[in-house]
């Protein structure tokens, strides 16, 4: 995996980047422009509408780490898997690694990011991501044979939905943080930064 730091590249819009509100995400910020090391620039966009930020973080708190059928390290790899077909690298390096350390497993991450088909995953969790798959690459077309389909396999219908809305919420991620300019970190500040999110989850006090 590349090693490149792109941390300090500006992003693609410097009044957002430029103007942090008070908040836990400003306070991150400056912690880590202090110290010099390595941070998500999410963080800018979050620090920008603390309000917007306070609620996103509750509902992506919730549809990833709410017990549930769907365990938080499936929805990890969802979050992946959705990044990648997306070509958002921030966000698939972030959630591979969040999904590594709760799975415990990190080369199966990366076999299903690279190949989904040809990975070791379990056939019932493939038929789950090939799901999300058509659910992120074409929406429209999806019909009661698709989830026909899941429940055919052993996905009941609280899965199904964790799994829709663990995609979605992606969705929405990766094109917020493509096209305002958010670049990777390091492979090891990706790890590092990560565990904190595999312990406690999206919630920022």
């Amino acid at each position: 995996m590349n090693q490149t730091n792109t941390t300090h590249d500006p992003m693609f819009l410097p009044g957002v980047e430029a103007n942090p509100k008070p908040s836990p995400y400003r306070d991150l910020i400056e912690a880590a422009r202090s110290s010099g090391g390595d941070y998500w620039q999410i963080w800018h966009l979050l620090a920008f509408d603390p309000e917007a930020a306070h609620h996103l973080a509750a509902l992506s708190h919730i549809l990833m780490h709410k017990p549930c059928p769907l365990s938080p390290g499936m929805r990890e790899l969802i979050a992946a898997y959705t990044s990648s077909l997306n070509k958002c690298e921030f966000c698939m390096k972030a959630h591979a690694a969040v999904a590594s350390q709760l799975l415990g497993d990190e080369s199966i991450v990366w076999s299903v990011i690279r190949d989904l088909e040809a990975s070791p995953l379990e056939e019932k969790e493939k038929s789950l991501l090939q799901f999300i798959r058509k659910v992120t690459l074409d929406s429209g077309s999806i019909t009661s044979a698709d989830t026909d389909c899941l429940r055919s396999v052993g996905w009941d219908d609280s899965a199904i939905f964790y799994a829709i809305s663990a995609c979605a919420l992606f969705n929405f991620y990766n094109r917020w943080v493509s096209a305002s300019g958010v670049h990777p970190v390091s492979d090891d500040a990706f790890k590092r930064l990560a565990s904190r999110m595999a312990l406690k989850g999206y919630i920022r006090e």
